[in-house]
């Protein structure tokens, strides 16, 4: 993937399939994270079915007249269901993302007690087979989601067991999003403002159309463009905290296209791993050094944080 004539540098793109039985490639996609923050993986086994039914049901769903998608709409910050165009604002913004979404979460079974904020789902009846053509995604990535985080516990030297046993009813979302087509030129808005992702990890099915960037090291914006069947795994805020910063959270965007693509809707979906809402994120041992010192004296449960982040980004009233 990568042009020997560019001197522009671009995510890793590894092949994960047995990866668990390959000391060398787990190292190589723990450094990937270190250095860019995102990784592109295939060989991860979730099928183009699966994918392109999802992405034809959110399709289906977002061309509903505005009306009809608002019968979905909650008034828990939009933690399941819809969210329309122009809500959300990224952290340290002044001006609302070009985009509306879906949220789902997990679906829990019932007479299983769990946390308050794992709120049922919404499933728009006005769509067939929503829920049949879009939960199996949830969880084939939410699946991936622990065998990428099983490679990051050997990398980290934890427990191997650690995220497994701390994620099994996390607040996890699969957030379909659309991005419709641009109306003016001149907007100080942007499809979605620099910004870093709250969660441990996120994996996104991405999109064809272009507009993804992250911001390097060394301050440069680089393109994130993958081959069909990629899915991109990049590291959050939870993340960064629990690992001292040895994982670090890149900041990332979508820009607003060229005008040749000005009248083209974007979607993409990408899925946010969250561990369990009581879970302490406490700095791990194994992050912490002479020339890496404890960033975070205190803990501070994951869903603690995820409310401090949501109210930030206006999700949420203080």
């Amino acid at each position: 993937m990568t042009d020997q004539k560019s001197t522009t540098p671009e995510i890793p793109v590894l092949d994960i399939s047995g990866m668990l039985n390959n000391a060398d490639l787990i190292a190589e996609h723990g450094r990937a994270y270190e250095e860019f923050g995102f990784c592109g993986i295939v060989g991860h086994g979730i099928s183009d079915q699966v994918i392109g039914d999802a992405y034809a049901a959110v399709r289906e769903f977002f061309a509903l007249p505005l009306a009809q998608k608002e019968l979905s709409a909650t008034g828990e910050g939009g933690a399941r269901g819809y969210t329309q165009f122009g809500i959300e604002t990224a952290k340290d913004s002044n001006h609302p993302d070009l985009k509306e979404f879906w949220h789902v979460g997990r679906e829990m079974p019932p007479g299983v007690e769990h946390h308050r904020s794992l709120f049922p789902n919404i499933w728009p009846s006005q769509i067939d087979g929503f829920e049949e053509r879009v939960y199996p995604l949830y969880d084939a990535l939410d699946e991936l989601g622990h065998r990428i985080l099983e490679a990051l516990t050997v990398y980290l030297e934890l427990p191997f067991d650690f995220f497994r046993a701390t994620g099994d009813v996390g607040n996890s979302i699969l957030r379909p999003l659309h991005y419709p087509p641009i109306a003016k030129r001149d907007t100080p808005s942007l499809r979605a403002a620099p910004h870093e992702d709250i969660n441990l990890i996120t994996l996104l099915v991405g999109s064809e159309e272009p507009g993804l960037e992250i911001l390097t090291r060394t301050g440069q914006w680089i393109p994130v463009s993958t081959l069909p069947g990629t899915i991109v795994v990049n590291i959050g805020d939870m993340m960064q905290r629990l690992t001292n910063h040895v994982l670090p959270s890149t900041t990332h965007r979508v820009v607003n296209v060229p005008a040749a693509y000005t009248g083209e809707s974007r979607y993409s979906i990408p899925y946010f791993w969250h561990p369990n809402p009581d879970f302490e994120i406490a700095t791990l041992p194994s992050c912490i050094s002479k020339d890496n010192p404890n960033r975070y004296e205190t803990s501070i449960t994951a869903d603690e944080y995820l409310t401090q982040r949501l109210i930030e980004i206006g999700l949420l009233e203080a």
